[in-house]
């Protein structure tokens, strides 16, 4: 059967394919440490969980309205102008199954074939996909270590052009863990009100920020209305196989949005929605608790990598990745991490798999228990060791 020509331009995810590489390993008797999958290893809070189990219970099991329930959009509105210090309405929110489909019906609701979309790079791979998919020129700007992987502004001004219709933001940010400053945040809205482009605004992780305060460029002046924010549960609440997520959005743009979603998924699961009302409005003392073991774990590995040889690491300010620069080993990106699954039966991500910055590092989740990183930190360490020999 032939595929349209567009499935060429379409890419994926890496991690789900070093994630079936190591199990497939574990299948032969391998012990594998997985470092490359990005989810929390928590169970969801009880409360949530009974929540869903109750609602199925009053079978809530038909459709929903395709922007979401409005309980639960009610509750996104009130959260986000909690959290943002905004004004925004139910109207506004869109609610999805994953964080990824923000990302997939904005950038088709929005870009045209020959549009220019600029996104960070290292960054989450799906942005560039989707923009070359639709036919649109995808315009990296570097996320560079020397700059605590926050990228120059100086360099984002040089990349705009009257082609230029989408910036993609992502703070905290996966892979690099960078949290975008609020006068980073500040000179960035300057450039965007001056050249009229939109924000896609992934904070996703806004919730795992160790140091300082999180700010959304959309509450600055002037960027309310030309702000999408990407939100969710599956990295806050550990609900990654629940699929809830959601945008907030200008009224116009969550109109067309939900016609995209009346015509793929039809809606997110009811009962989902209805356990994501009582996510955000129960009391957060299991966030809190995760958030303090990220920023146990993060403090443990990053000290270990730092400590193997040609490994040097910044400590992430937010999401829980560490990103280590690997370039004093020798070995490229993807053939150092090949060679700890491999050898080290550690399973990570070369950075390239976030682009063609990423080379030179690797990503190395640290959402696992204590015992696992330790495991992890020695296995490497001896690894790297027989590199120098």
């Amino acid at each position: 059967m032939k595929l349209a020509s567009r499935m060429s331009r379409l890419g994926t995810e890496t991690a789900f394919e070093v994630l079936a590489r190591a199990r497939s390993l574990e299948a032969l008797g391998r012990n594998i440490v997985h470092l490359e999958i990005g989810e929390p290893d928590f169970d969801t809070p009880q409360h949530i969980i009974d929540e869903a189990v109750h609602a199925l219970n009053q079978h809530a099991t038909h459709y929903t309205p395709s922007s979401g329930i409005a309980e639960l959009r009610q509750a996104i509105a009130r959260y986000i102008n909690r959290t943002r210090n905004l004004d925004v309405s139910p109207d506004n929110v869109v609610v999805v199954p994953g964080g990824k489909p923000i990302i997939f019906f904005s950038i088709m609701a929005l870009i045209n074939r020959g549009d220019e979309v600029i996104y960070p790079n290292p960054g989450f791979p799906i942005y560039e996909s989707m923009i070359n998919f639709v036919g649109a020129h995808a315009v990296p700007i570097p996320l560079k270590m020397e700059r605590d992987f926050a990228f120059d502004i100086n360099d984002l001004e040089k990349l705009i052009t009257p082609c230029t219709r989408l910036l993609i933001l992502n703070s905290p940010a996966n892979p690099t863990g960078g949290v975008l400053t609020r006068s980073d945040l500040e000179a960035i809205a300057q450039l965007v009100i001056s050249h009229d482009l939109i924000v896609l605004s992934d904070e996703i992780y806004s919730r795992i920020v160790y140091d300082g305060e999180f700010c959304s460029i959309a509450s600055l002046p002037g960027m309310l209305e030309r702000t999408i924010i990407l939100d969710g549960f599956s990295k806050t609440y550990a609900m990654t196989g629940w699929r809830l997520g959601y945008g907030v959005m200008p009224v116009d743009l969550a109109q067309a949005v939900s016609r995209l979603i009346t015509n793929s998924t039809s809606c997110t699961a009811t009962a989902t929605q209805i356990a994501g009302v009582k996510a955000l409005t129960a009391p957060q003392d299991a966030v809190d608790q995760m958030v303090a073991k990220f920023k146990e774990r993060r403090d443990l590995i990053v000290n270990g990598l730092n400590q193997i040889p040609g490994f040097k690491c910044l400590l992430p300010k937010g999401a829980f990745y560490a990103f280590p620069n690997i370039a004093g080993t020798g070995r490229k990106a993807k053939d150092l991490a090949d060679y700890l699954l491999a050898d080290a039966s550690v399973a990570t991500l070369a950075g390239t798999a976030f682009g063609l910055y990423g080379e030179g590092f690797l990503r190395l989740s640290y959402a696992t228990s204590i015992e696992n990183l330790n495991k992890a930190l020695d296995r490497i360490d001896v690894a790297a060791r027989k590199l120098e020999h």
